[in-house]
């Protein structure tokens, strides 16, 4: 393996010659009825965009509550979190 490649095991993420390992923990989520591992530690800001969701053209409840745009970025999210990200769509 060439310095500076990274090679995901599982969840851990494994560095060419000289470099760390680190890992990566995940927690397990529940997005729009679907189960998800995503990364342990994020604001419901950051989950977005790991999501690769727009935050622009959505609302989102967590836990059966709508979540406040403003609050999205001290919003942690939880292992057994359950979210519903409903998206805008435009027409006519």
């Amino acid at each position: 393996m060439r310095s500076g490649h990274r090679l995901q095991v599982g969840r851990f993420a494994i560095r060419g010659r000289g470099e760390t390992v680190t890992r990566t923990k995940e927690v397990q989520i529940v997005v729009n009825g679907q189960l998800r591992q995503v990364p342990e530690g994020r604001s419901l800001l950051q989950l977005l965009a790991f999501l690769e969701v727009d935050p622009a053209r959505v609302a989102v409840e967590l836990n059966g509550a709508i979540v406040r745009r403003e609050l999205w970025t001290e919003t942690p999210i939880a292992s057994g979190a359950a979210l519903e990200i409903v998206q805008f769509v435009g027409g006519g």
